[in-house]
């Protein structure tokens, strides 16, 4: 249940917290009040797209905060975890509307607005004025029975098997989008893979063709400097290494008298040792060295070709590879086409009888959840003051004229869609002996509103939602038929926290607890307030929705009895 509501800075409330109590709270005050400011900041909180308009002008930010009272952390758990949100003992929802946009937060940590929504949508059922209208367009019928408990779990199923086959579907499509355009590629990557194949390119070529160059390239500077290497370090005349065994014997002199020079005589060793290790492989490298004009042009050639390969393709040799392999698959694929389609046509036609058995399923359960809700509809409609109240959910196979179905049923093509293969309609006829007739047709904009009351009260049963909000529900309705919806409303409000909008003494009668909602002049400013009734002011208002502004002690009387009488009934 909402324990409190707190609204700053927002429309016309500059700042404004008012506790809420089990059962029926009622919300009553004159037109344009703030009634239905106090709900669209519910709104707002409940994760309703923010309208920067709302900011009360002279402030920086709008603000509304809800902290309710949970029984059940269980379904949130896990949204929690994944937003780092801390379960405490309350749960508190906060909206801020700026300028530059709005910002969430679930106890005080920021989640997204959807997130908000989402949270929301397990705690509350908010019925704006205008709600009920959707009950007139028959594509929103299909979410009242989908919103039972049984349906969910059968719809998961379909949609599960239905994006399967959409996603084979969408397979096919590209395989037979890849035949025809593979059938115009054939002969441009045959003529492709014999080049390639031809060129036997391998990814480090380039890399030992350029080494190879490179020394047939300077093959003879390479001779000429190795041969100075050894005509330095070993010559007729006096050479490096002649030199330093002369170093070394004097050396060897001076050490047996003077003991410095023996680590210059270690040096002087190794240098001699060093020298001649290297004079020995420039020796060794000047028989290596290969003087060939005619391997160079091979190699030269080589690295054009592939030079020109790789300029051809936009491709380096090792992209040219990957390239190759890729092709030759694609003409592999090209004579295996009517193979593949095969296949592939036999997984569709198989999840094609998988995703007939989910949606069967799925239309059997909806049929029985329809005649439930018909049935208990009806039965709420007696109470609601429509007696003869024929009410039927008729689910409909969505039968195809075309041959493009994903399923049959019966032998025919039948049409599906992300929400199932039904199409979901409600009938009703008001008067005995009529036959039922859609909805939009036959009901007033009263019978609209019991109707909507109706499910609601079905769908607090199955769904165990903690908090309901009609924002005027009573809209086309007055006299003995409100005092039902009133009875109505109060016995729903002992399964569930409802907040109500009204303007009819009979609904108002039956609040367990009453609110009025006012506007007045502070600091030159217009702003609305809240007040909490006590027993005789409860009753006073009640007098004020049955006579107007004149409040006669005729008034006060008839409101207390209607008020002592709903107590009564309820």
């Amino acid at each position: 249940m909402i324990k409190t509501l707190y609204i700053k800075d927002f429309a016309l409330i500059d700042e404004l917290e008012v506790s809420f109590q089990e059962g029926l709270n009622i919300l009553t005050g004159q037109t344009g009040a703030g009634k239905s400011i106090i709900i669209g900041a519910l709104n707002m909180i409940l994760g309703e797209r923010a309208d920067t308009e709302v900011i009360r002008q002279g402030a920086d930010k709008a603000i509304a905060e809800a902290i309710l009272e949970v029984d059940d952390y269980s379904e949130f758990e896990q949204i929690f975890e994944e937003n780092a949100v801390e379960i405490r003992s309350e749960l508190i929802l906060r909206r801020e509307i700026r300028s530059s946009g709005s910002r969430g937060f679930i106890n005080d940590t920021p989640v997204t607005i959807s997130v908000l929504r989402e949270v929301g949508d397990f705690l509350v059922d908010l019925h704006g004025q205008h709600d009920h209208q959707l009950l007139l367009k028959e594509e929103n019928h299909r979410s009242v029975i989908d919103g039972f408990e049984k349906v969910i779990s059968p719809l998961k199923e379909y949609r599960r098997e239905y994006h399967e086959m959409k996603r084979l579907q969408k397979e096919l499509r590209e395989l037979r989008k890849r035949e025809r355009d593979l059938h115009e590629k054939v002969e441009l990557y045959k003529f492709q893979v014999q080049e390639l194949e031809e060129a036997e390119l391998d990814p480090h070529e380039e890399e030992e063709l350029e080494a190879e160059m490179k020394l047939l390239d300077n093959a003879e500077e390479l001779e000429q400097k190795a041969a100075a290497i050894v005509e330095i370090g070993e010559g007729d005349e006096l050479n490096a290494v002649d030199l330093l065994n002369r170093m070394k014997l004097h050396l060897e002199d001076l050490a047996r008298i003077e003991s410095d020079f023996e680590s210059y005589l270690d040096e002087i060793t190794s240098a001699r040792i060093t020298i001649q290790e290297a004079v020995q492989f420039a020796e060794r490298y000047r028989s290596k060295i290969e003087f060939n004009p005619n391997r160079l042009e091979q190699l030269r050639n080589r690295q054009n070709e592939l030079n020109r390969l790789r300029k051809k393709y936009h491709r380096s040799i090792p992209e040219l590879i990957e390239y190759l392999h890729e092709i030759r698959q694609e003409l592999n694929l090209a004579d295996n086409f009517d193979l593949e389609i095969e296949k592939m046509e036999e997984a569709i036609d198989t999840q094609s009888q998988v995703l007939a058995e989910a949606a069967q399923k799925l239309h059997d359960i909806r049929e029985q959840v329809g005649r439930n809700v018909s049935q208990q509809v009806e039965e709420e409609l007696y109470d609601l003051g429509i007696p003869h109240a024929n009410f039927e959910v008729r689910i409909d196979w969505m039968f195809s004229s075309e041959e493009q179905g994903w399923i049959t049923v019966e032998g025919q093509p039948v049409e599906c869609t992300e929400h199932g293969a039904d199409e979901v309609r409600l009938f009703i006829s008001t008067n005995k002996g009529e036959e039922p007739k859609p909805l939009a047709k036959i009901a007033s904009g009263g019978e609209i509103s019991r109707v909507m009351l109706a499910l609601k009260s079905i769908i607090a049963r199955e769904q165990s939602l903690p908090v309901m909000i009609f924002d005027e529900i009573d809209t086309g309705i007055s006299g003995e038929i409100s005092e039902k919806v009133g009875r109505t409303m109060r016995r729903l409000s002992k399964r569930c926290q409802i907040i109500a909008i009204t303007h009819q003494p009979q609904i108002a009668s039956q609040a367990h607890k009453h609110y009025r909602v006012e506007k007045v002049e502070e600091k030159d400013r217009t702003v609305s307030r809240i007040k909490p009734l006590d027993n005789d002011e409860h009753i006073h208002e009640v007098a004020t929705l049955m006579s107007g502004e004149e409040i006669t002690d005729a008034a006060i009387e008839s409101a207390q009895e209607l008020i002592e009488k709903s107590t009564f009934k309820n």
